[in-house]
């Protein structure tokens, strides 16, 4: 969860490090430090806060690393923020991860007179690293056997001062990638610092690392046995990841929500026919036909997504289905088997607690699929085949315009195994006729912004919030809980309309807001009760609705009509405008919120 850059080549190292740093923040944001070497002085800062706004120092060496932080071990301090260095200051080490085992390594080095500057698990790498150095190895046989003692995730990248001219990258469950160009090399910890230099990136697998100087690299294992490199292509524009005009990461991500969607949809539907085609299933289309059982599994707004990728499973298939959160299934006896689909959904593909159930299932036999939004990611590259979300890149820690591109993937698996099995052609065609529209559609709700911003001065004052909704709407309402947390700081609660009367009616009084996602659905009447038991206890009610004939006083927000089972699309849209009003007005950080960081790569 932390952002790593390292840099060799012949242009301005401190100028790719800091630009770098800058686009990884969301990664990390409460402390930074940066080295530069330019062949005869090194150039050691490490600050608490963000980077944002930091400016160069004109300093003209040609290698470095840097990083940007989420404190695990240790606070937020600038003898905590990295790069960590040995006694002699010569290994200077920058790391993503957690080594588990660092208390016993740092106290078998203590005992071998080894002194610690910080409180991190990071600073064993370099202190091992000098150890095996002092006992005679060579630098490259002292990183092997550094790497065979740490347990845990890690992405490591370092520098020797003995060895100027060369970085090494380390990878081990927790993602690393490198870029190449005719004159210089960059590692990140994803690929958007690459395109500062190429539009290629290579990842390193687990277990991997490369050896890095002048130009060139090679990757071996950690039994120094050498790897093939595989190139793969960065397929965003350069503009995808800049602020424009927008004020917040977030806006902007929202505002790409309708493209996003289209993004999805492009290339994969054969309308004549009523048919889906998904690439990344003809591999395994044979083991498919054998499913009994899909698994979904993700976290956070994922897992949201995975809820409505459930109904859609249980409306266009015959296959029993689960959605469970990956942190919690990882842990279980689940009985998985060869007639078993995991399903995998993550934006970044990085997800450990994602990435470790996916491991489980394998092991036990399982078919596995993900619904990835970044080529080339950690989950990408394990599960049996890939649906790629082609959502773009997001900046913003609270995710919104991935969350749609996961919805629609889900959609589309689900007509996919549904027209292999029961689903008609006809029912098929009848929701891709809807679906191709909805892009056109979530961009009339973004014109309701202005009105959706005056409701979030009704509720910017307020502790706690409800919000409610049924059958597709339910993992809509979570969805809304999550951001309002996430970005705004203010606790909120999802449930089912039907279960309010079993005990969380108590909390409704004069004023509490209550957001009721209500569109004229199945069991749109049994929601209008609904309202009516908030109502009658004084509760404030916003409704998301597409029924005009539905007023709430003036706290309505109304979304365009489409099918049933496309609601979650619509509705979802102003619950991420709300949040992020209701942030701006309490003046939050909105894109990097208190406490998290996007890619969770620990657990």
């Amino acid at each position: 969860m932390c952002g790593i850059v390292g840099y060799l080549g012949k242009n301005r190292a401190e100028e790719i490090i800091l630009n770098g740093l800058k686009k990884l923040e969301y990664r990390g944001y409460d402390s930074w430090g940066y080295l530069i070497y330019d062949g005869k002085n090194l150039f050691l800062e490490k600050k608490v806060g963000k980077i944002s706004g930091v400016k160069e120092k004109d300093l003209k060496g040609f290698v470095g690393i840097g990083h940007t932080r989420w404190a695990t071990h240790g606070g937020v301090t600038e003898n905590n923020a990295h790069p960590h260095f040995d006694c002699q200051k010569k290994i200077f080490v920058v790391h993503n991860g957690i080594i588990e085992n660092h208390e016993i390594l740092k106290n078998l080095l203590i005992k071998e007179g080894h002194k610690f500057n910080s409180e991190t698990d990071t600073e064993v790498v370099a202190h091992l690293i000098e150890k095996f150095l002092k006992e005679g190895e060579d630098f490259e046989l002292a990183i092997l056997k550094t790497v065979n003692i740490i347990r845990g995730s890690f992405a490591l990248v370092i520098f020797n001062l003995d060895k100027p001219k060369k970085l090494t990258a380390i990878r081990f469950a927790s993602p690393l990638v490198l870029g190449k160009n005719k004159e210089e090399i960059i590692v990140a910890s994803d690929p958007l610092p690459i395109k500062l230099i190429t539009n290629e990136f290579i990842p390193l697998g687990d277990g991997e690392i490369a050896f890095i100087e002048e130009n060139k690299f090679s990757i071996k294992d950690f039994k120094n046995n050498k790897i093939e490199a595989k190139v793969q292509k960065i397929d965003w524009e350069t503009e995808e990841i800049e602020i424009g005009n927008f004020p917040d990461f977030m806006l902007k991500e929202i505002y790409e929500s309708p493209k996003a969607v289209r993004n999805t949809l492009r290339g994969r539907i054969i309308f004549e026919k009523g048919e889906i085609k998904l690439g990344g299933l003809e591999l395994i289309e044979d083991q498919l036909k054998r499913i009994k059982k899909v698994i979904l599994t993700a976290c956070g707004t994922a897992y949201y997504a995975s809820l409505v990728g459930k109904l859609y499973l249980e409306e266009f298939t015959d296959l029993e289905v689960d959605s469970e959160i990956a942190s919690e299934l990882r842990y279980r006896n689940y009985k998985f088997n060869d007639e078993t689909l995991l399903v995998a959904v993550s934006q970044s593909g990085e997800t450990a607690d994602t990435l470790e159930t996916v491991k489980v299932a394998k092991e036990k036999g399982a078919l596995t699929l993900g619904i990835i939004n970044v080529p080339g990611s950690t989950i990408a590259r394990t599960v049996s085949a890939v649906i790629y979300t082609y959502a773009g890149p997001e900046r913003a820690v609270a995710s919104t315009k991935a969350y749609f591109s996961q919805i629609v993937s889900l959609l589309l698996l689900s007509l996919f195994l549904g027209l292999r099995r029961n689903l008609t052609h006809q029912k098929a065609k009848e929701i891709l006729k809807e679906i191709i529209l909805i892009p056109e559609k979530m961009e009339k709700i973004l014109a309701l912004e202005e009105g959706i911003n005056k409701l979030a001065l009704q509720i910017k004052d307020s502790n706690s919030m409800l919000y409610l909704g049924r059958k597709f709407s339910y993992p809509v309402a979570l969805e809304g809980t999550l951001k309002m947390k996430e970005i705004a700081y203010i606790h909120a609660e999802a449930y089912q309309g039907g279960e309010m009367k079993h005990g969380p009616l108590a909390l409704v009084e004069k004023n509490f807001p209550v957001v009721f996602i209500t569109p004229k659905d199945s069991i749109y009447q049994k929601s209008l009760s609904n309202i009516e038991e908030i109502k009658a206890r004084g509760g404030r009610v916003i409704l998301v609705t597409d029924n005009e004939e539905t007023k709430i006083e003036n706290n309505n927000i109304f979304v365009p009509k489409t099918k049933e089972e496309l609601t979650p699309l619509l509705t979802t849209l102003p619950l991420h405008l709300l949040a992020y009003h209701t942030a701006k007005i309490l003046g939050r950080n909105i894109d990097r919120p208190r406490n998290l960081a996007k890619s969770v790569t620990v657990e």
